[in-house]
């Protein structure tokens, strides 16, 4: 049975707090895991949120700040001690290969799996098959910084009124699906156009293209918003976006499913950043994340 949830490992920025743990976030997708942003102690927030090793696919990275980085040394030291059967691949930006190295050879340990290294250097596509397209878009923060997108192929829904016109049924209908025709029937005649799935995860950035290219038409964004408006210049200066800001971006690209998250020390109550998501004009599904939540992802179209 295929499972698509974001799972929440940590919600902090830069502090952590008593409730709030550095960054990390497990993305489940069908057979697949994709963990983003490491932080420190993701490895053990993995323990009590019921993610193991094995569960990892792919690491992407969007920026090398400790609270975005710093549990990578023990990820992948766990993906090694459990002997993880398949490979996994590291994404991150190119300009932090020094940290990377830093952060893989932290300390010394016994290497049993292949840990293939893909760094991003430039936007573009970063991995594509039957599943999905994994890319990538240039942020604007202090330090290099890059956010993931993951697209699933488009494909067809059959309708069963248009099936029962033609009198296929059954095995037939197997056959159509997989040859595209079917005594003269064609899979378009008994079909309609069925979206892929659109998911993207921004962290730390200020207001850019990239933001706008990532969320274009997603049915689940994952963005940071590290700060009110009440503090929009000190985000500004920080490279960081609010959670209006996150709002807005959300509702003119079509957002189904925002999640906020990324929140910072400064702000106590969750509930501020819903308040102002909400006058901000968003009106889809919206989710404050909080730390070892799991959300799945909206049903596709």
């Amino acid at each position: 049975m295929s499972v698509r949830e974001f799972v929440v490992l940590g919600t902090a920025s830069q502090v952590p707090t008593r409730h709030r743990n550095h960054n990390g976030y497990l993305l489940r997708w069908d057979g697949e895991g994709i963990l983003f942003d490491p932080g420190e102690g993701t490895q053990r927030q993995m323990l009590r949120a019921g993610v193991a090793a094995h569960d990892i696919n792919r690491i992407c990275v969007t920026h090398f700040h400790g609270d975005h980085s710093l549990g990578l040394a023990g990820v992948i030291q766990r993906i090694n001690l459990d002997q993880v059967p398949h490979p996994v691949t590291a994404h991150y930006p190119a300009s932090g290969q020094k940290f990377f190295d830093r952060l893989r050879y932290a300390t010394a340990y016994r290497e049993t799996v292949k840990l293939a290294e893909a760094p991003v250097a430039a936007d573009g596509v970063l991995a594509s098959g039957p599943a999905y397209t994994l890319e990538a878009r240039l942020l604007s923060h202090p330090v290099e910084s890059f956010g993931y997108r993951i697209t699933e192929p488009d494909g067809r829904r059959m309708v069963p009124e248009l099936l029962a016109r033609h009198g296929i049924k059954g095995p037939d209908v197997g056959r159509l699906m997989r040859d595209g025709e079917l005594n003269g029937v064609t899979l378009d005649e008994v079909s309609e156009h069925k979206p892929g799935q659109r998911f993207a995860f921004v962290m730390d950035t200020r207001l850019c293209p990239g933001v706008d290219a990532l969320a274009e038409g997603c049915d689940m964004l994952v963005i940071e918003s590290t700060f009110l408006d009440a503090d929009e210049r000190l985000a500004t200066d920080h490279g960081h976006l609010t959670a209006a800001q996150a709002a807005r971006v959300a509702r003119a690209a079509g957002v189904r499913h925002l999640v906020l998250t990324h929140f910072s020390q400064r702000y106590p109550d969750p509930d501020d950043f819903e308040r102002e998501a909400r006058a901000a004009g968003f009106e889809g599904e919206l989710t404050i994340a909080a730390d070892l939540a799991r959300v799945p992802l909206p049903k596709r179209g």
